[in-house]
């Protein structure tokens, strides 16, 4: 689920910082009230888009947290279990590397 917001989030601020650039582009070509219009939209475009990738990043950090908050409650409920899992990492990333 967080995966496939954060890829929302990321097309959708392609989507606007592109758009921007368009609306950027079309404003050099023009002068006069028309250009500050295009570029007002393309400031409020660049805008949208940073808050976007703040929300996401306010997101991630909230659901990274609470997995490490669960990992340290698990490991702590489990202490014994969390050493043979470790363990057996170790083992086998220690086999996987010998083989080489």
């Amino acid at each position: 689920m967080l995966e496939q917001n954060i890829s929302t989030v990321n097309n959708d601020v392609k989507t606007l910082v592109k758009d921007a650039q368009a609306l950027f582009t079309a404003a050099t070509a023009l002068t006069g009230e028309k250009a500050d219009e295009l570029r007002g939209r393309g400031m409020r475009a660049l805008d949208s888009a940073l808050a976007k990738a703040h929300e996401a990043q306010v997101s991630a950090l909230a659901a990274s947290k609470e997995a490490a908050k669960q990992a340290d409650a698990y490991v702590k409920d489990n202490p014994w279990r969390s050493v043979a899992a470790a363990a057996s990492i170790g083992l086998l990333v220690g086999v996987i590397i010998g083989r080489k």
